[in-house]
């Protein structure tokens, strides 16, 4: 039974301890000190005080919605689970997010909100990614819409940088909260800044594009893209109660989040809500085929046995059932028609013409589109093959160019050639971890966007954590806690300690100078001059950080070639 089906969860069970869910919550995410402070000093005040502080007039907030309560966690004022938009099941599910009633009173906000319907990732006993992610979930529900905050002052007058994180999981999984690497209160602490994360629509119910079933259901193939620009509307009218700017919110998110942050920076509605872009490991240049996602909607309607003029029975359906339905609707779909190319099979953000441009992002924009600065980043090895399989890591170049093969078939030699001479003191595995990278999607992003007038800066990341005999290498999501100072808190990527936490500060002063002014510069990394087309700079991250231009162009041209 997964943790989707169990109604029986952590929070049923803590309260039959009769265990706050807040201290439990607030404890259990940070079971380590911050990796803000230099190793060999305490994060605690010299009289060692509470480490959390709740009460009736402790950590109270105005929103336009009614007023919120949260706590402090080692001085940052922490808000979990607030809600931007109301419950989406019923008849708003594939409608537009709606706006929260008000509430009476004073709302709690201590613990994370419900995590959108999706297939939770395997956390069994002898899961190794379970051991390295520790997924973090709690209830799943399509009541979803959720904020979160981290910020030092409330209502103070200042105008802190915001920065708004966009979990991963592609577009069909994930939350807020996934990773302990996600917390926001050290970066927070650290860099004077205002930390959000949300929760929004995914898979099936953020973007089944039923427009075939008429005008109600026209935007019902992008509705999670537009939770996300309802999260960024609530930072706008709010954040100035936690302290910090509207009028400076930079969006920053990981691989599947790395892609809504490009999906935001070309949506004309997130103009004026976005104003700096960071994707990590991911990015898009552009959204699902409107033809293709029309279709897939057709295949579910027929597949539930439903006309156009009874399609608002799928409202009625529990999630469950619904997302089973959908499911079987688009494999029947791909098997009769091709999958034309589209990722989640189909269920992803509409090139509509409206939301997203029909074509290229950033080359063909939307009027009124948003034009920010971006800073994209991947890892070197991104999923390194041999991770948590020792026999791999001794593999060989010609074992490498049969692997290869079964992505590249007509030139698999002439790749993994190119990349053995790119890389000459790289290992087999390790060529054919940069070959699987995702280094060219995101270099053609940054090309893309080079079209158009704000500045870009590229960084690629090397550093390699001591576990599992080293085989982990710069992997996928490894950066994440790096950028938030959250290396001792997410030990089961880095390792924890001083060396990661050393590099860690340094990337870290660079996304606050980034957020706060549009520029990395000013840290302790050397100077990072911006990319440009001609000369690919990038800002190599690792134990000794340097900027070097274009350092994969040999072995990436030969992808561009096969």
């Amino acid at each position: 039974m997964t943790k989707s089906q169990n109604s029986f969860n952590r929070r049923d069970f803590i309260k039959g301890l009769g265990v706050s869910t807040a201290a439990v919550s607030a404890g259990s995410l940070l079971p380590l000190t911050a990796c803000s402070v230099p190793a060999g000093k305490s994060d605690q005040s010299k009289d060692d005080g509470p480490v959390i502080q709740i009460g009736e007039n402790i950590a109270v907030a105005d929103t336009d919605r009614g007023k919120v309560k949260g706590f402090i966690a080692r001085g940052v004022y922490t808000f979990l689970g607030i809600p931007y938009g109301e419950d989406t099941t019923g008849k708003n599910r594939f409608m537009p997010p709606v706006k929260h009633e008000p509430w009476e009173g004073v709302r709690p906000a201590v613990f994370y909100g419900n995590s959108a319907p999706q297939n939770i990732y395997d956390r069994s006993t002898t899961s190794y990614g379970a051991f390295i992610d520790h997924w973090n979930y709690d209830e799943v529900s399509e009541n979803c819409l959720t904020v979160n905050v981290w910020t030092n002052g409330l209502a103070d007058g200042k105008k802190r940088p915001v920065i708004v994180w966009l979990h991963g999981g592609g577009y069909t999984s994930g939350n807020g909260i996934e990773q302990d690497g996600y917390h926001g209160e050290n970066i927070a602490r650290h860099g004077d800044v205002v930390y959000c994360s949300i929760n929004h629509r995914l898979g099936v119910f953020g973007f089944s594009d039923l427009s075939a079933a008429g005008e109600k259901y026209k935007d019902s193939g992008s509705v999670g893209l537009l939770d996300m620009v309802a999260a960024l509307q609530w930072v706008h009218d709010n954040i100035v109660g936690f302290g910090g700017d509207p009028g400076n919110v930079t969006i920053i998110g990981q691989s599947g989040g790395g892609g809504k942050v490009c999906l935001l920076a070309a949506c004309p509605q997130a103009k004026g809500l976005v104003h700096k872009g960071v994707a990590l490991s991911g990015s898009a240049i552009s959204g699902n085929n409107k033809e293709y996602s029309k279709k897939v909607g057709e295949y579910i309607l027929k597949e539930a046995g439903l006309t156009p003029a009874t399609a608002d029975k799928l409202q009625e359906l529990p999630w469950r059932d619904y997302m089973g339905l959908a499911g079987r609707a688009a494999q029947k779909m791909r098997q009769e028609q091709g999958d034309s190319g589209m990722r989640r099979g189909g269920f992803g953000p509409v090139a509509d013409g409206v939301h997203l441009p029909e074509d290229a992002f950033f080359e063909s924009p939307l009027p009124d589109s948003p034009d920010i600065p971006m800073l994209f980043c991947t890892t070197f090895h991104e999923q390194s093959p041999s991770r948590t399989d020792a026999a791999m890591e001794n593999i060989t170049l010609p074992e490498v160019v049969e692997r290869v093969k079964q992505r590249y078939p007509d030139n698999a030699d002439a790749i993994v050639q190119a990349y053995s001479n790119n890389f000459p003191d790289a290992k087999p595995i390790e060529i054919l971890a940069f070959i699987n990278s995702s280094r060219l999607a995101v270099v053609n992003a940054a090309t893309a966007k080079s079209k158009q007038a704000s500045p870009i800066w590229m960084a690629w990341f090397g550093w390699c954590p001591p576990l599992f005999d080293g085989r982990m290498r710069a992997f996928h999501c490894l950066d994440i806690s790096f950028w938030f100072l959250n290396t001792d808190l997410m030990a089961t990527h880095s390792g924890g300690g001083a060396r990661p936490r050393q590099l860690s500060l340094k990337m870290a002063d660079a996304l606050v100078a980034f957020a706060r002014n549009g520029d990395p510069n000013g840290g302790g990394l050397p100077a990072w001059p911006q990319f440009t087309i001609e000369n690919g700079e990038t800002m190599i991250l690792n134990d000794v950080c340097e900027v070097k231009n274009d350092p994969d162009k040999e072995a990436r041209s030969s992808l561009t070639l096969s």
